[in-house]
């Protein structure tokens, strides 16, 4: 069973805001000055060191709009919009082929939204079939192809067809069951049409089912919310991410459809995430970190268990060793020591690509202590442990030395009761998992030069 503490008087004295660590440094260090020609650098690198590669496809489009929704996307019901852009990703995707060496594998694929089921059967078949053109594919099904669904557009001969088309991973978006909740942020999704996609998928032999809730929801109560969590207890899914709901109205204009007087206070968003974290746990779920649940046969728990778990912009996954390629507009790749986003509207994006540009607007090179911090922040959050001979050995450096003034906070979060601070390591107590963003925040350098950068609350 998991070990993991539920403590009240920590959880309110550390629930501060911070970054979610999807990557080091965040993208809020991105900047204009990483272009085109710095992305073309940091792929001679990557060819270099001829690692495995990641493919994200980002599919804009939704067909509704769900009003907690943070994401980038396109709310349109004109599904005709969406073959202009498929066209030029099309070329994205021959222009990125070119550069990359075609014996470096594609071990990871994911499709993104938006709604990734919003464009048609055929155009996800042409869709695949390009990506197989240019980049090298596996076609042993060993490979992490994943797609994100809304169970309200497929039906079991998308399953089918996703299947075929190598997909092995889906991940569903749920967020709640009840109906009011639903009504208030605008997501009418019945149990039926869930388990509809979940019995296709295990019909089909997908590896892994991922389920998504969000806690904090309008006219969400604790009643509720369990309510909700034992229908998905039901479904049997491989992975569960339960995410806290950012109620950021001045950033997110379709958040101003929620009226601030129905969410639920703070201390009951506390008692919901307690009682679905005993829940999970009960149910024999392994708390990977943060926000996420899986089986302690899935991937994403050995992962863990064998050291090997890692953190990326889906979130926790399984292959470290792979450079991500990004494709389609506002996605984030990660290639040799860098990042990069994409341009964000489709006429610009649409305007780079047909003038013969790589579509980077923006993005960072990591420096040495860049690439440091990452290790150290990564090794936490996906392992809860830091051994500090590992990172001395990678990097060449005197741990104590390097973090002095960072370990005297790690002290300071020791006497908290959050971990256990040797001369060797970092361990994270059992109260201290559910904070361990604030234990990473400890060894950002970034935060430390600007401490009004906007981020969600940790819990």
């Amino acid at each position: 069973m998991t070990e993991l503490v539920f403590n009240n008087d920590l959880i309110k004295k550390y629930d501060k805001s911070g970054p979610r660590y999807t990557s080091y440094p965040t993208a809020i260090q991105f900047t204009e000055t990483f272009d085109e020609a710095s992305y073309l650098q940091q792929v001679k690198l990557s060819n270099e060191r001829n690692t495995p590669l990641s493919l994200y496809f980002h599919i804009p489009f939704c067909d509704t709009i769900c009003f907690y929704c943070g994401c980038n996307k396109i709310v349109t019901k004109n599904r005709n919009h969406a073959q202009p852009y498929l066209d030029a990703v099309y070329k994205e995707l021959e222009m990125q082929g070119k550069l990359f060496k075609p014996t470096r594998t594609v071990n990871q694929l994911h499709w993104g939204g938006g709604t990734p089921t919003f464009i048609s059967h055929e155009q996800m078949t042409e869709l695949m079939q390009q990506t197989r053109k240019h980049f090298t594919l596996l076609d042993d099904d060993s490979g992490e192809y994943s797609i994100e669904l809304d169970p309200r557009e497929v039906n079991a001969a998308s399953i089918d067809l996703l299947r075929k088309l190598g997909f092995n991973r889906i991940s569903l978006g749920v967020q709640d069951f009840n109906p009011m909740v639903q009504q208030a942020v605008n997501r009418i999704q019945s149990y039926k049409e869930t388990r509809d996609v979940i019995v296709a998928a295990r019909k089909n032999n997908f590896h892994s089912i991922s389920l998504d809730l969000i806690y904090g929801l309008p006219l969400q109560t604790v009643e509720s919310f369990n309510e909700t969590v034992d229908r998905v207890l039901e479904l049997e899914p491989d992975r569960l991410s339960v995410f806290n709901y950012a109620h950021l109205p001045e950033m997110f204009k379709t958040q101003r459809q929620i009226r601030s007087e129905d969410l639920p206070s703070a201390e009951e968003k506390l008692t919901i995430l307690q009682s679905v974290t005993d829940k999970l746990i009960d149910a024999g779920y392994e708390f990977i970190g943060m926000d996420h649940f899986a089986k302690p046969s899935d991937e994403l728990a050995i992962a863990q268990k064998e050291r090997k778990l890692y953190r990326n912009f889906q979130g926790y996954s399984t292959n470290s060793d792979c450079d991500l390629v990004a494709l389609g507009i506002t996605s984030i790749g990660k290639v040799a020591d860098s990042y990069s986003q994409n341009i964000k509207t489709i006429k610009e994006y649409t305007d780079s690509i047909e003038g013969g540009h790589l579509p980077v607007y923006r993005g960072i090179a990591l420096s040495e202590d860049d690439i440091l911090r990452r290790e150290v922040i990564t090794q936490l959050i996906c392992h809860f442990e830091l051994k500090f001979k590992d990172i001395e050995k990678e990097f060449s450096i005197n741990f104590v030395d390097y973090f002095a003034d960072e370990l005297k906070q790690v002290k300071e979060m020791e006497a908290d009761g959050l971990l256990v601070l040797s001369d060797n390591e970092i361990n994270v107590l059992p109260e201290g998992k559910l904070l361990i963003r604030n234990i990473c925040m400890v060894f950002d350098i970034y935060l430390k030069a600007n401490k009004e950068q906007r981020f969600s609350k940790v819990i």
